[in-house]
């Protein structure tokens, strides 16, 4: 288990685009290990590759049903929409209120590199949203529709 740092809005890489990836590596592999690992670590619940400062078009999401990985991930469909707070694990304390589809399908590659397709609603299909823009250069707050603002959690008890 290996934790890499989450990069913050302002830092250049996160405003790249990223390049497909075209075969496994064990580099590529042990990038997904750290990228569960670390979105575990710092309790998110989707984490692209720029955001560890690997220009490669790589997801993981979990939103509490296991992990889920894309490679070179390509939204097909949506449908709805839903409206609601976002945050961003590099946009640390903050969210914005985002619109977004209420249902998406995604084709991506699998860690075996085999075509696989998901579809999410609400929760999932935010995430598949929010990662996948990453992968372009764009984060959630050129979105945002009353711009972003302080995140309070409470304590527990």
């Amino acid at each position: 288990m290996a934790l890499r740092e989450i990069r913050v809005m302002g830092d250049g890489v996160l405003e790249k685009k990223c390049k497909e990836v075209t075969k496994m590596t064990l580099r590529t592999k042990i990038l997904i290990e750290d990228m569960l690992d670390t979105m575990y670590e710092a309790q998110g619940v989707g984490l692209a590759a720029p955001q560890v400062g690997i220009l490669k078009r790589i997801v993981v999401i979990d939103i509490g049903e296991g992990p889920i990985v894309l490679i070179n991930p390509e939204i097909l469909e949506t449908a709805g929409e839903q409206t609601g707070d976002e945050g961003c694990l590099s946009v640390p304390g903050k969210a914005g209120t985002v619109t977004r589809p209420n249902y998406v399908k995604v084709k991506a590659l699998n860690e075996d590199m085999e075509e696989v397709i998901y579809e999410g609603e609400e929760l999932l299909a935010r995430a598949f949203c929010h990662e996948i823009d990453h992968l372009d250069g764009h984060l959630y707050v050129e979105l945002a529709e009353d711009g972003i603002h302080d995140v309070h959690y409470e304590e527990e008890e």
